[in-house]
């Protein structure tokens, strides 16, 4: 997880009754409660037969899964878990990518679907994104298992 930083500006009412520390205090608390419940969440089960569907309908257009596969407008994906980013041989990257520096895994795939080019600013990935969670379940399956080496 990356820092965060945060700048508060305390106006001279709220120093003299006392109040400005108060409210840093249940802000940061919160936070960092809301961060620890974001790590603990897990990806859900998915369905590969249903992610297959997924794949051809918003996929395919830019990748292939098979072992051996050409690179289309996107990287082919086969060994696509445990590959760091930016790593797929033959296949140009944006800085973006190569410079990320996380591996591939369930749980990295599950953010980077919802939207890709927050996850990584400067991708030229031009897919917004899967927001439904049940949608992107599947596909990671779908992924997982047509990807292993």
């Amino acid at each position: 997880m990356r820092p965060v930083r945060l700048t508060f500006t305390k106006f001279p009412q709220e120093l003299s009754r006392g109040r400005s520390r108060d409210r840093v205090r249940t802000f940061y608390t919160s936070f960092t409660d809301l961060s620890k419940k974001s790590r603990d969440m897990s990806v859900p089960e998915g369905n590969a037969d249903k992610g297959k569907k997924v794949f051809v309908q918003k996929c395919a257009q830019c990748h292939t899964v098979e072992a051996g596969g050409k690179h289309k407008t996107g990287p082919n994906l086969s060994g696509l878990f445990g590959r760091k980013t930016g790593q797929a041989a033959g296949f140009t990257y944006t800085d973006a990518n190569k410079n990320k520096g996380i591996t591939w895994a369930e749980d990295t795939l599950w953010v980077y679907l919802e939207n890709p080019k927050k996850y990584i600013p400067g991708t030229k990935m031009v897919f917004a994104g899967l927001k439904k969670k049940g949608e992107r379940a599947d596909l990671i399956a779908y992924l997982k298992s047509s990807t292993s080496s």
